[in-house]
């Protein structure tokens, strides 16, 4: 559903936001191994995730990855757009350029509401939460 790039982004800002709630900052190599990533890629996904304002970093001996409230309170869907897009809220299902009410795929109008459906939860799934649930070992980042 996610490319690969948004996949490490989401993971990787709730692990961010989990691991820094104290205040303290996560390196690079510390958040590879926690949500199971490339170094290499988490790392260029977070340098532009930072110079977008979602998540902040710092240099330097203490340096590292945190988060702030405002971050805390960014939905998944919110992460989605930013990597991947609009597509998967309103792209066709079966990928067709022309897919509308009025020229409808085979399986527009089912799609349609399946689609609805994924836009509103992750509109509604804050970073906040996740990290809540991990917490309580409700959720799990890596197994």
């Amino acid at each position: 559903m996610f490319s690969k790039t948004c996949e490490y982004a989401i993971r990787a800002l709730i692990y961010i936001a989990q691991k820094s709630k104290d205040g303290s900052r996560i390196g690079i190599k510390d958040i590879a191994l926690g949500i199971d990533s490339p170094e290499y890629f988490i790392a260029k996904i977070l340098q532009e995730l930072s110079r977008k304002g979602f998540v902040q970093s710092a240099k330097g001996p203490t340096g590292g990855f945190f988060m702030d409230g405002s971050n805390l309170k960014l939905s998944i869907a919110d992460i989605v757009r930013e990597i991947d897009g609009d597509k998967l809220f309103s792209g066709c299902g079966l990928g067709l350029k022309e897919c509308s009410e009025s020229h409808p795929c085979p399986i527009h109008n089912e799609f349609k509401h399946i689609r609805q459906a994924i836009k509103t939860m992750l509109e509604e799934s804050r970073i906040q939460l996740f990290v809540e649930n991990l917490d309580l070992k409700l959720t799990f980042l890596k197994q």
